[in-house]
């Protein structure tokens, strides 16, 4: 009998050894450091992560009009007209387009109003469309920023179909200046030091 409880007792002890590094592994597996369940040892940041702020002078006046423009859009072979902003795609209230939400004509920011400090623009319809957009983006790398990579269905699925389809398209060109060219480190969204060279000298959008 004693050697029977002995037996038992040797048992328990490896069964208690064999739980607690089967709890290790799925706890690496889990954080993605690595283990025998086959997780990749080490999950980089894309190298476009830097804390840099895209431009919201830019946003407003050359990204935001063509969540609004109706634009061709085909799914399954058959093309209709919407836009990103309309409802059952990116409308925020009641749109079904995953990340990105679009307030409908949002009124532009007057920003040389001296009454329009960061905070009250952080505010705006306009802002919560900046900040919006700017959770499908990566600054500095344009193909890593779903907002560019969805409506071209460029390795990754886009319920809303093919919106460009030629990558000379404004719209893409503009987008791709956009996430190119955030603010200098310590800058905010607002700086007009990266702002100013992404207009025409006449104001206009560059790419026009």
């Amino acid at each position: 009998m004693p050697g029977s409880l002995h037996r038992a007792r040797r048992i328990d002890r490896v069964l208690a050894v064999a739980s607690a590094a089967c709890l290790a592994a799925i706890g690496l597996a889990g954080c993605g450091g690595g283990s025998p369940l086959g997780n990749p040892p080490v999950i980089d940041n894309p190298s476009g992560v830097t804390g840099q702020k895209l431009s919201f002078v830019y946003f407003q006046k050359c990204i935001n009009p063509m969540f609004d423009a109706p634009l061709p859009i085909t799914v399954n072979g058959v093309t209709s007209i919407n836009s990103c902003a309309g409802s059952g795609c990116h409308d925020n209230t009641n749109g079904t387009g995953g990340a990105l939400r679009v307030i409908a004509s949002a009124v532009e920011v007057d920003l040389t109003d001296p009454a329009n400090t960061p905070d009250v623009i952080r505010t705006t319809d306009m802002y919560r469309n900046y900040y919006s957009a700017l959770g499908v983006t990566i600054p500095s790398s344009p193909a890593q920023s779903r907002l560019l990579t969805k409506p071209q269905v460029q390795g990754v699925l886009h319920g809303g179909g093919l919106i460009f389809n030629d990558p000379a398209d404004p719209n893409v060109l503009r987008m791709q200046n956009w996430i190119n060219r955030p603010a200098p480190p310590g800058q905010d969204e607002f700086s007009l030091v990266v702002a100013n060279t992404m207009f025409t000298a006449t104001g206009t959008c560059n790419p026009p």
